[in-house]
């Protein structure tokens, strides 16, 4: 047998030319067929100047340059950039009052079940149904707020204790990233963009996770943030503040409280147990109410039942007393659009669930592609440098903490981390931001949340406050604690790396991005807490197992790629498992013949999926080159180009 050439080995032999053209007249006609290319595609080499998948892309400005344009030219570029600037702060506010709809879309199909669930207060003595709790919930009402208010009106009212209130809290704070990751979701169309924006979202995903899998346990051990709240509540005279700000409130509610408003506090009287509340609609029917005091005569068992300091009479064998009774009278009616329809709160929720996701995905794609017109040239430059470069030496690491403070103020103004966090996965996406920077950005969200609710409990009554701040503070150190845990030392940021894992293998099965949402958010939450219900023993049963699996799994990855010499043979890959044990591959088969079917007979969905094979690309999105097999004359073959007659390969080795 012949041996295998090496391509490009020889630097004086150029590859041939399949078009049967060459540019250069000096050489031969034999040097355009050489047998020893017959078995190129033997060798496979990695390219030495592959791009980076996470390299952020050169925002070029294919326009004319501005000195080379007359004043009418210049004028009109001016009046377009402006008319830019202004559609893009528009669909920025559809973007965020869409948000602010679909998270009372969610309240209203799944508000009431979300009260429900937080009744059970037997289960959430247990610290993992309590997390799960917490992460379900919020997912249901889209608001860490919501679910967090909830969880202080029991505290507050007595039925959950301070301590059994955390790990809610805890699971509040993972639920409440679900929503930048459906954002992320929206960007599937470009797959560079999806691998980044995916990854800017999912490493908030993943910070919160890493972090209740290290504080759960030490929390449930040792109560350090419920003892280190307590000490702080203690050791400060801390008196009732005022409201927190609600600056996004007065922005968005024009618009969104003319298309629904909601009773939030129906949902908290159901967590209490207030049994009316069940019968009672969360749409909200009257917006101005008066509440009027008056004394009403009554009448008691005796004397001694009479109210003190009022009066008190004997009428034959009746005794009259007078006590206040206050009364709410309906003044005007709200104007939102539901308000006289008479529709439930499920099919209400329905509607505006699917009208919100319309609404966010149409601005999210406009927002995208305004951005990606505008940020051209000297534009991208500054934008970049402003937000991707770091301090000289040797503050570089001053840069990070920075925006730790940048992203905590702006989640303080904007009042929800869930909005910040979403208004960045796009810039993410077209690579305004890196990974890198958004990462601190995002750790600082989660810190500008906390303090929005510890102002909030602030303003609470006397009697509710040292509970209320006390769980603020909780989010708060949680948080905190988190970062010590993984931002300072930069071999600690695991969660940018486990992102940028999942962003690589979500852009390649873009599948699975839904996959991931539902199995982290629904199913596993749903899993856990269905195995508390059924007590510790079936819990740690069924749990220590599936953990112990997990780990070894982990364990054996990282020494494959790293020691793979210090495993046994038989350890050094998963080969020995069945594919779908260890590859999406066979999945990703299943999935294209289930939506190429449903596409052949529903929509035409699967001529634009086959429109990147055709024009080239091949599955993971890299451009497929015309490879020589073994025993492919070229010779033979350009004749057959030429006619776009596909040839027939040989024999793969």
């Amino acid at each position: 047998m012949a041996p295998r050439p090496e391509l490009g080995s020889d630097p004086a032999v150029s590859p041939p030319d399949l078009d049967g053209k060459d540019t250069k007249d000096t050489l031969s006609k034999d040097a355009i067929v050489l047998p020893a290319y017959s078995t190129v595609a033997l060798v496979d080499p990695e390219p030495d100047n592959a791009i980076d998948p996470w390299q952020l892309p050169e925002l070029q400005d294919t326009g004319v340059k501005w000195s080379e344009l007359d004043t009418k030219g210049k004028i009109l570029r001016v009046f377009i950039s402006v008319a830019k600037g202004m559609l893009l702060l528009g669909f920025l506010y559809m973007f965020v009052c869409s948000l602010d709809i679909l998270s009372s879309a969610f309240q209203l199909v799944g508000g009431k079940a979300a009260g429900d669930i937080f009744q059970d207060n037997v289960v959430l003595s247990n610290p993992i149904a309590g997390l799960v709790i917490g992460v379900l919930v919020t997912v249901l009402v889209q608001s860490s707020s919501t679910s967090s208010s909830i969880v202080v009106s029991m505290v507050s009212s007595g039925l959950l204790e301070v301590q059994s209130a955390v790990p809610v809290i805890m699971g509040a704070n993972i639920g409440t990233s679900v929503t930048n990751t459906i954002v992320a979701v929206m960007q599937a169309g470009d797959r560079n963009e999806f691998r980044r924006a995916f990854a800017g979202a999912t490493v908030h995903d993943f910070f919160n996770w890493l972090s209740v899998l290290v504080l759960l346990p030490l929390e449930a051990a040792t109560g350090v943030l419920y003892k280190l709240t307590k000490l702080v509540i203690d050791s400060f005279h801390i008196q009732t503040g005022q409201d927190a700000p609600d600056l996004l409130k007065v922005i968005t509610q024009p618009l969104t409280k003319n298309v629904i408003e909601l009773d939030s506090s129906v949902i908290s009287d159901i967590a209490v147990g207030d049994l009316s509340a069940r019968n009672k609609s969360l749409i909200k029917t009257w917006c101005k109410k008066e509440k009027i005091t008056s004394l009403v005569n009554i009448t008691v068992p005796g004397e001694a039942n009479c109210t003190i300091g009022a009066p008190c009479w004997v009428e034959g064998n009746e005794t009259w007393t007078q006590v206040n009774v206050t009364e709410t009278i309906n003044i005007a009616k709200c104007k939102h659009l539901f308000v006289n329809a008479n529709l439930p709160d499920l099919a209400v929720g329905l509607i505006l669930l699917a009208l919100s996701l319309l609404v966010l995905c149409t601005c999210l794609i406009l927002i995208v592609k305004l951005l990606n017109s505008m940020l051209k040239g000297q534009v991208a430059v500054v934008i970049k440098k402003v937000l991707n470069t770091d301090f000289p030496f040797p503050f570089s690491w001053v840069t990070g903490y920075l925006a730790i403070l940048v992203g905590a103020g702006m989640t303080f103004i904007v009042q929800s981390s869930s909005v910040f966090t979403s208004a960045i996965t796009p810039l993410v996406g077209i690579g305004v931001i890196s990974i890198e920077r958004a990462y601190p950005l995002t750790l600082g969200s989660n810190i500008g949340t906390t303090t929005t609710a510890i102002l909030a409990a602030m303003a609470s009554p006397g009697e509710k406050l040292a509970n209320s701040l006390q769980i603020s503070l909780c989010h708060f150190f949680f948080n905190i604690f988190g970062i010590i845990l993984w931002y300072p030392i930069p071999i600690t940021r695991v969660p940018i790396r486990l992102a940028k894992a999942l962003g690589d293998r979500t852009a390649k099965y873009r599948w699975f991005a839904i996959v991931y949402l539902i199995l982290c958010f629904f199913v596993l939450p749903v899993l856990v807490l269905g195995l508390s219900l059924a007590g510790w023993q079936v819990l740690v049963g069924v749990g220590v197992p599936v953990l112990t699996v997990v780990v070894f799994v982990v364990v054996v990855n990282i020494m494959q790629s790293r020691c793979s010499h210090c495993l046994c043979p038989a350890l050094r890959s998963w080969d020995f498992l069945p594919k779908p044990l260890h590859s999406l591959k066979p999945w990703d088969r299943i999935v294209t013949k289930v939506l190429g079917f449903c596409g052949a007979r529903c929509c035409c969905c699967c001529k634009c999926c086959k429109k990147g094979e055709v024009d080239g690309e091949k599955e993971d999105g890299t451009e497929m080159k015309k490879e020589l097999e073994m025993y492919d004359n070229p010779a033979l073959c350009v004749e057959d180009e030429k006619i776009q007659i596909q040839t027939v390969s040989g024999t793969h080795l």
